[in-house]
């Protein structure tokens, strides 16, 4: 697939669009799977400022949208992370996740486990890699599904009763992350109702109703409900890639 998204920030004076491939490699490849380019306009007349590196800025700005939905949505004496995934996005969760949270244990499952292993040997501080995703997932509080799964592989039976989770992977209206059973006894939460509804399996599928937008809580019309067993599906928005593109761009021409 080769995916457009463009976007204006009047309030960051930023004109962007992001250009993404994404290809399924059926083997284990050392080429990643999805990969971006970030082209930054001067929203005045339209002149290319800048060629940003668009798989950074994906893999660091989804990172920071789970981070802020985990901050707001889980349980109040939250110990245990797990993992779902070894790729790109698990090493950028794992880097802002452990940067702002304090876990008592980090999990790590992954469809190939020599991947789990490697994710293990070369973050910065102790995981535990299981052997299966239901071993990662049972008494977590926090857990992330980072995947290429198109088929559910986290079930709510597993689930704790008050974890939330962040489903960033099955990014197509028939791939799922999620059961049934998980999907329907949580309180979602979503970064957009419209691209949930025409992007996203698990919520389709499911036939889920969606709570409320992130951005809701943030403004105070939606509660948090930490109390809740809660699903964050998380898709991006292009929003986001031009607010950090637009960063990185003002810091570099600071000298920064």
């Amino acid at each position: 697939y080769l995916g457009v998204m463009p976007a204006y920030s009047a309030a960051d004076d930023a004109l962007t669009t992001k250009l993404v491939t994404f290809y399924e490699h059926l083997k284990d490849s050392s080429v990643p799977s999805h990969q971006a380019t970030v082209l930054l306009f001067d929203p005045s007349n339209g002149t290319l400022k800048a060629v940003l590196d668009g798989s950074v800025i994906t893999a660091k700005r989804t990172a920071a949208v789970s981070a802020i939905a985990t901050k707001l949505l889980m349980p109040a004496f939250a110990e245990v992370l797990c993992i779902l995934g070894a790729g790109v996005q698990a090493y950028s969760h794992y880097d802002i996740f452990t940067e702002l949270f304090t876990f008592k244990e980090v999990r790590i499952w992954n469809r190939t486990k020599e991947k789990a292993v490697k994710f293990a040997s070369s973050v910065s501080g102790p995981v535990r890699v299981c052997s299966s995703a239901q071993e990662a997932v049972t008494g977590a509080d926090v857990i992330v599904t980072v995947t290429m799964a198109t088929a559910p592989i986290l079930f709510g039976g597993w689930v704790k009763p008050g974890a939330h989770i962040n489903a960033v992977g099955a990014s197509r209206p028939d791939w799922r992350e999620l059961d049934d059973e998980l999907m329907k006894n949580s309180v979602l939460f979503v970064d957009s109702r419209d691209a949930a509804l025409t992007e996203s399996g698990d919520v389709i599928l499911s036939g889920a109703e969606i709570f409320a937008e992130l951005g809701e809580v943030l403004k105070g019309t939606k509660p948090a409900l930490p109390e809740k067993t809660t699903v964050f599906k998380s898709l991006g928005m292009a929003v986001e890639d031009t607010v950090a593109a637009k960063f990185v761009y003002d810091a570099w021409s600071a000298g920064n």
